[in-house]
């Protein structure tokens, strides 16, 4: 449940209602395929550890993984990426309210309809140059030199998180402009005294 009630987005117009509760949903997605990407890594550097350890003991053992620096790259820039659309939801990026702070909120509410517009541009610019990037590699079967993994697989994954943000920001837009709240606080970290 949100703190703003049981949808944040309950005042919405109901086609933009559907599509911002959807934004919503792929928004908690995104953050679960972060976490995955992260224990992922986590595992994969652990097992990078462990061989290592172990080839000091047994001969045998191969003394790393080959493709445990290479691979560990690509799941760290699918965890920032895909965790980033849940984190603007929740309120969790960086900002300063200075401004916003000090503002009647009908200003505020204006200027955060007009940040989230930039938002959608800047982000939109960057999806659209993974986009193209993915397709280029796709496109000329780029592969790995280490492993031959076809490098447009952990673009793509990079690009849906883009992609990702840049819904995000549309709905935000949509938020801010109808004067729906911008952060759904269920979507945060629970703090240690919760």
């Amino acid at each position: 449940m949100s703190a703003h009630g049981p949808n944040a987005n309950a005042g919405a117009p109901q086609p933009l209602r559907f599509f911002l509760d959807a934004i919503d949903m792929l928004g908690r997605l995104d953050g679960w395929l972060g976490a995955a990407c992260l224990a992922a890594l986590t595992c994969l550097m652990l097992a990078e550890v462990l061989v290592r350890a172990l080839s000091d003991i047994f001969p045998w053992v191969p003394a790393d993984i080959p493709i445990a620096w290479e691979y560990s790259s690509y799941l760290m820039a699918a965890a920032f990426t895909f965790g980033a659309a849940m984190t603007l939801r929740a309120g969790g990026h960086i900002r300063v309210t200075l401004v916003l702070a000090r503002v009647k909120p009908e200003t505020r509410r204006w200027l955060e309809t007009l940040l989230a517009a930039l938002g959608v541009a800047f982000t939109g610019f960057l999806a659209n140059a993974m986009v193209n990037f993915t397709w280029r590699s796709f496109t000329s079967d780029q592969v790995s030199l280490s492993s031959a993994t076809p490098l447009w697989i952990p673009q793509a994954l990079v690009t849906f998180g883009v992609c990702l943000l840049v819904l995000q920001f549309v709905a935000r837009f949509f938020q801010a402009l109808l004067g729906l709240p911008l952060e759904d606080l269920s979507m945060r970290a629970a703090s240690v005294s919760e």
